[in-house]
């Protein structure tokens, strides 16, 4: 199985430590800081699993996971919000944009990466 995860986040705090955390258990890891080059990655990496940040510079979460969706190559690919976007119907949103998954930041270091890989279809 492709061990390829894109994360799309502008700060480098979480990048970081999503990165340290699924690194740890065998992911590779690719980067986007932006949602236009998020969406030009996606095209060029084949992830397995995309995490993406709602609020980020260029085009927002919402704008990458609608363009992602259109993309007949990247359409099944699961991509899973990590946002801080915690109000009522947030979740929502990110689900009627094409999200498969919603993750609240700040993320718990002891569960993320088990609730990454059950999306991507990994056994913990």
């Amino acid at each position: 199985m492709n061990k390829r995860i894109l994360l799309i986040e502008d700060n480098e705090q979480n990048r970081y430590l999503a990165s340290f955390l699924l690194q740890a258990r065998g992911w590779e890891m690719v980067h986007a800081e932006d949602g236009p080059s998020g969406v030009e990655l996606a095209r060029q990496v084949d992830p397995t699993l995309i995490l993406l940040d709602i609020q980020l510079p260029g085009m927002d979460g919402y704008a990458v996971a609608r363009a992602l969706r259109v993309d007949p190559k990247l359409a099944a690919i699961p991509i899973v919000a990590v946002t801080s976007y915690a109000m009522p119907g947030d979740r929502e949103r990110c689900m009627a944009a094409g999200c498969n998954g919603y993750i609240e930041k700040p993320i718990d270091p002891s569960t993320f990466a088990t609730e990454v890989e059950r999306f991507a279809g990994e056994k913990p």
